[in-house]
This record gives structure tokens, sequence and C-alpha cells, in this order.
């Protein structure tokens, strides 16, 4: 294997997993320069929907794909906002609007225990019966109000009591360190290993 197509546009995840798989050599390439067209997320769960996208993604490109799927899952919403975090408040929410929609949810609950989910799907190609999955849970409370400017989606109000912050308080290192999706590449990582050599 000498490419792999990310089913992904965004610039942050191409860095971090191409220095993943840089050490096999690997080129990890972003799935909208290889025209790959965005694929409805019809799943129930964030591992189906990881497979759709990297299923979908390897189909069109020919390309072995990994794809990411994660949220925010509140345990007082019955796990809402769940699988639809990126479009809590609606299509073409931003991240405030997402945000201010599960303060207002958490209105006057005294259970704020939350996590945020990430689950990895490598799949060789499209057809591939096995694929890699890797997933990282990142335990932590939904604050009454908003702290920080770092970090994106809800990690203003994703307290974290070990740490004594929330996610947009944390320095880039210890949240890639610790996050959900920092736990499902180390995991990928050591997958990979056994995989690729």
């Amino acid at each position: 294997m000498k490419q792999l197509v990310l089913a992904s546009g965004n610039a942050g995840k191409i860095r971090e997993f191409s220095q993943i798989f840089s050490a096999w050599q690997v080129d990890v390439i972003a799935q909208t320069a290889c025209g790959v067209s965005s694929v409805p997320e019809t799943g129930t769960t964030f591992v189906e929907n990881a497979i759709i996208k990297a299923r979908h993604a390897a189909k069109e490109t020919g390309l072995p794909a990994l794809a990411d799927d994660s949220g925010l899952v509140v345990n007082a919403l019955k796990g809402a906002p769940g699988i639809f975090s990126s479009r809590y408040a609606g299509v073409d929410a931003s991240d405030t609007d997402n945000v201010n929609k599960l303060l207002d949810a958490m209105e006057g609950m005294t259970d704020r225990k939350a996590h945020f989910q990430c689950v990895l799907v490598f799949m060789r190609h499209a057809d591939d019966p096995i694929p890699v999955i890797a997933q990282g849970q990142w335990h932590g409370e939904i604050a009454l109000t908003p702290h920080g400017e770092g970090g994106f989606g809800y990690d203003p109000v994703f307290w974290l009591p070990e740490q004594s912050c929330t996610a947009a308080q944390l320095d880039k290192k210890t949240k890639n360190t610790i996050s959900h999706r920092g736990q499902a590449v180390t995991l990928l990582r050591e997958k990979m290993s056994q995989l690729l050599g």
C-alpha cells in the first residue's frame, strides 16, 4: 500500500493522519483532492457512519480508505446529540448554535455527565469484510457556560474535572494525547502496525 484516501477534506485531519502513516511510507490523500462526492450518513451509529464514509471513498477512488465519525454523547439527553453532533441545531448550524441548543436542552439538569466518542475505520477496499476499527472515548461533563477559545465544536462546554478546565482551555499537545480522537489514533496505530508491519 503506497496511498490511502482520507474520507475528509479537513486539513488538520490530513496532517494528523499523514504523520501516522509516514512511518509506513504511505501517502494520505484527502478525498476532496480525488473528486470524491459526499455520501449521506444514513447509519444510526458512529461505527456505521464511519464504515459508510470509508467504503464510499474506497469505491470511488479504488484506494484503501480511512474514515472517522465522532460526536458528543450526553447521558441526560439519552445519548443526544450523538451522530447528529455537527448538525444538532440544524444542517447549516454553527458551533455556537449547537452549543447554545445543548445548553438550552440541559437547563436545570443536575446529571451533566457526557463523553466524546470517536470511531476510525480503515478499509483495504470497498468490499473489505474485515475493516480495522479503532474507538476512543473522552469522559467529562457539560459546563453551565462556555469557557476557552481553543478547539472547536463543543469544546468550550466540555468540562474536564481532572484538568479543572474545558477542552477549549487545553493546550493542543495535551488535548491530542487525551482526547477521544487521540485515543482512537493510538489504537489505530497499534492495529496498523500489526497489519503493515
